[in-house]
């Protein structure tokens, strides 16, 4: 009966993937509360279960095959995949509060050690006192000590995950410790949470989703998990097939190699900045068949795959080098994971329409470091 069951398996996995491609007939998107830039709504993550829930593993290879091919709610489908890290390494909202102080450098003292003693950052007690790289300082020196609630980063947070623990903008805390390209956070530093006094209590849950909404500079800047001391960011995997741990930190491209390539052949049917009703949108929309291959602009590195920014429904964001970074929205079905390394007209995603999206579509957008770029001043003139 094993090959007979397997045939039927087949046919049967078949018709739902055909039937993935039709288009429906349900009320289109537009229908829905159209987002703001940021997107508003309550991120949601549609990955794999924690890895020690055993009970919805998939048990042999033809689950696996199965649950590559099953949509989810809004007609995403993914590959088997980790779930982001800030999902996978969640935070305790566990800073320390420290008074505002001055303190004498003694023999022995660096200006680490000196963070250890009294509790605050490295980062915020150099600038305090105008100390620059390497942050010298000398027996006898007086030093200030600045006020605030410091947390103590772990192995494998991140920045959202931190914020999120807060209930505390991302942004806000990048503003709050001056911090820079490539937003890299290693184990042991103390990162100053801004907002926050004396005798506050820690926020509950409702209010950390409440204040805590997800968006594409978030996980630019705050999705990679925190480096251990002399630790080095692992290499890009070749294939999707190989999955790389939530918690380890992936070596992004140094140089953009080539120009850019558009994602798809079709209409550009939004453009790039605001629109006639003051939103804006960051990148231009394309209106293509579902099921349109997607491809890469560029060589790169993929550094986020999921749907956890509403608005732009599946999603796939990758990393060229030379700060810029590429974002495809609207997707029905993900081919590629995390930190998997990608080739310039190498299909990644195949279109859709969820999200907010009016029609079938697909939503591109190109950023240099922080700040988003009109695509069409970029790609090929056709």
């Amino acid at each position: 009966m094993r090959g007979p069951w397997r045939d039927a398996m087949a046919i049967l996995a078949t018709g739902i993937t055909v039937a993935g491609c039709i288009p429906r007939a349900d009320p289109p998107y537009r229908s829905r509360p159209a987002p703001d830039a940021r997107s508003t709504a309550t991120p949601r993550y549609r990955h794999a279960p924690p890895p020690d829930d055993q009970r919805d593993r998939p048990r042999d290879d033809e689950d696996r095959n199965a649950a590559a091919d099953r949509p989810d709610a809004q007609g995403v489908s993914t590959l088997p995949a980790a779930r982001p890290a800030w999902e996978a390494r969640p935070v305790a909202a566990d800073a320390a509060m420290v008074a505002q102080a001055s303190y004498t450098v003694q023999p022995g003292d660096t200006i680490g050690r000196i963070a250890d003693r009294t509790g605050a950052g490295v980062d915020a007690i150099a600038r305090a006192n105008a100390i620059e790289p390497p942050y010298p300082v000398h027996v006898g020196q007086r030093l200030k000590i600045p006020a605030g609630r410091y947390h103590l980063v772990r192995p494998g947070q991140t920045g959202i995950a931190i914020a999120r623990a807060y209930a505390v903008e991302w942004s806000r805390i990048v503003a709050a410790n001056d911090l820079q390209d490539p937003y890299t956070l290693r184990v042991g530093q103390r990162v100053l949470i801004p907002g926050t006094a004396p005798g506050q209590p820690a926020p509950t849950r409702a209010e950390r989703a409440s204040a805590f909404r997800l968006d594409i500079d978030d996980i630019l800047t705050g999705g990679e998990p925190a480096l251990a001391r002399n630790e080095t960011p692992v290499r890009p995997a070749p294939t999707a097939t190989r999955v790389l741990p939530p918690t380890a930190a992936v070596v992004a491209p140094a140089r953009l190699t080539g120009g850019f390539l558009w994602p798809v052949d079709g209409h550009v049917v939004k453009r790039f900045g605001p629109g006639a009703s003051g939103e804006r949108n960051d990148g231009i929309e394309i209106a293509v068949p579902v099921a349109t291959p997607v491809r890469a602009t560029a060589d790169g590195v993929v550094a986020y795959v999921g749907d956890g920014i509403a608005a732009l429904g599946g999603l796939v964001i990758v990393k060229h080098g030379d700060g810029w970074t590429s974002v495809y929205g609207h997707a029905s079905k993900l081919l590629v994971q995390r930190g998997q390394s990608v080739k310039r007209g190498q299909t990644i995603a195949l279109s859709g329409d969820t999200g907010f999206a009016d029609r079938p579509e697909a939503h591109f957008e190109l950023r240099k470091g922080r700040t988003p770029v009109d695509p069409l001043g970029q790609l090929p003139q056709t």
